[in-house]
């Protein structure tokens, strides 16, 4: 979905299925010609349509455009093993910089990759949502478990509370998680609630693998945050398994509604 200081733009098609901005979409801004838009992905043409409306605003003298991109799409593929991969994020990057966006603001990015590869890049934490969750499970005695070291590093700083950590079993052939075991604090498990947090869910292998080894530790009910989830989340076990009480995420990313996930609207920003 884009939206262009606010206002959500539709897409339509032309007869032969090319893109057809139909609506108007105003330039004439008195705030010293600038305007945002925001891009809440949602499929890989909106990248087209997001090329063609920032062209008409600075063809029309609307200089000074930012892009709020919450999701940074093309966010895996942050790294190539051969010469027959496609260094997806990278040509997506070099895309969005040739644009000469006056700030590209995003969320909570997926790697130091994405950082490193646009331009004027405003990075919003998860810090605001993950303590908002914290205060929604109001247990003084939460415990945080992160998936892996790296979500570990990443967000270990957003409270004081003990909290453990996973690390996975990868099948690198394949790409997919075979198992996953607890370190840190875990003695500290036993009776605990437990909340796992991360950057983003797809089906939700990993949180599976981490919610049944939590188990296996006697946790008590264990909740989810995660800053993206994609829709797919459906097709996985996450939400049918009975082992996560429930989801939190921003409204980043996801476009459909289950009874147990909880979208935060974005309040700080």
């Amino acid at each position: 979905m884009l939206c262009l200081d606010g206002k959500k733009i539709n897409l339509d098609h032309f007869p032969d299925n090319t893109l057809l901005i139909k609506e108007y979409v105003r330039t004439d801004h008195s705030d010293n010609r600038k305007s945002q838009i925001t891009w809440k992905y949602e499929n890989s043409e909106e990248l087209s349509a997001l090329i063609f409306l920032t062209k008409h605003l600075k063809a029309h003298g609307v200089d000074k455009v930012t892009l709020n991109m919450p999701y940074i799409p093309n966010a895996r593929q942050d790294r190539v093993k051969s010469d027959e991969d496609v260094f997806t994020l990278k040509y997506f990057a070099e895309v969005i910089n040739w644009l000469s966006f006056e700030c590209v603001i995003v969320s909570d990015p997926h790697s130091s990759v994405s950082e490193a590869l646009f331009d004027r890049l405003i990075v919003r934490s998860s810090k605001p949502y993950v303590n908002r969750v914290i205060e929604k499970i109001a247990d003084p005695q939460l415990l945080i478990f992160y998936p892996d070291e790296g979500a570990m590093k990443r967000y270990s700083s957003y409270t004081d509370r003990p909290f453990a950590f996973g690390i996975k079993k990868r099948n690198w052939n394949t790409g997919k998680i075979e198992g996953l075991e607890v370190s840190g604090m875990t003695e500290c498990i036993q009776g605990k609630n437990i909340l796992i947090v991360d950057d983003i869910c797809s089906k939700g292998g990993t949180f599976l693998f981490s919610a049944k080894k939590l188990k296996e530790l006697n946790a008590n009910k264990i909740y989810l945050f995660v800053t993206h989830c994609e829709n797919t989340i459906l097709k996985g076990e996450v939400l049918t398994s009975g082992l996560i009480e429930k989801v939190y995420t921003t409204d980043s990313l996801l476009t459909i509604s289950h009874e147990k996930i909880e979208v935060l609207k974005n309040e700080e920003y």
